[in-house]
């Protein structure tokens, strides 16, 4: 998923429409706040980023992205009408790993979405994650729990490995269907919760790990 925060309309709905059409899910917010209400859902893989917004600057956005532990890493192109060379080394300094001056060309954004993308994948996909007894390794696609090796069917993987790779975050039903059974799924969110109680049944005594949150989803995270 991409972010982009654009106060302007029509630009917002260009970009957010062609990244879609290229194959890129993406979603569009007029203002800081939204934004920041969307990051407590679930993180994006790369920000598009104005400076220019009505409610908080983009460089003050991009700061508070880089002084999170959860975000460091997170990337993020500057997309603004704010095109000096002062202006330029200001956004590369403060974190930005990329800078497109308005006006852009659609192919060229999508080209450079790509190549961020691209150079942040090694960093994003380290193979192993692990949460308390749960070792999980994406390469090599085993689970063990204490030690011990735990099978599971290719779609309870894929939901153990997304709710680890978002530790802390609340993923939704819909957030988990989409992103595990795809977009054009025909099933209902009633899908999610039989396939977390048969992967809860088989991580046995670290099923606690995978917590409901009553009328929203489910998250991972330690236990303290």
């Amino acid at each position: 998923m991409i972010y982009l925060v654009e106060d302007d309309n029509s630009i917002r709905e260009l970009v957010i429409y062609t990244l879609q059409t290229t194959g890129f899910p993406a979603k569009g917010f007029a203002c800081a706040a939204d934004f920041w209400e969307e990051m407590k859902k679930e993180l994006p893989s790369l920000v598009l980023l104005d400076i220019m917004l009505p409610d908080e600057d983009g460089l003050s956005i991009l700061r508070k992205i880089r002084e999170s532990s959860q975000t460091a890493r997170l990337p993020v192109m500057m997309v603004t009408a704010k095109g000096t060379e002062y202006d330029k080394v200001l956004g590369l300094d403060s974190g930005a790993d990329d800078y497109i001056p308005k006006p852009f060309g659609m192919m060229e954004l999508v080209s450079r979405v790509r190549a961020l993308l691209r150079r942040a994948e090694p960093e994003k996909k380290s193979g192993v994650h692990e949460l308390g007894p749960i070792v999980v390794d994406s390469v090599k696609h085993t689970v063990k729990v204490n030690g011990e090796p735990v099978t599971l069917t290719f779609k309870e993987f894929e939901l153990l490995c997304y709710l680890m790779e978002n530790e802390g975050i609340v993923l939704t039903r819909d957030q988990l269907l989409s992103k595990i059974w795809g977009y054009d799924f025909d099933g209902e969110t009633r899908t999610v919760d039989v396939h977390i109680r048969t992967l809860r049944q088989k991580l046995g005594t670290a099923s606690n790990y995978i917590e409901t949150i009553r009328g929203v989803g489910y998250k991972m995270e330690e236990i303290g």
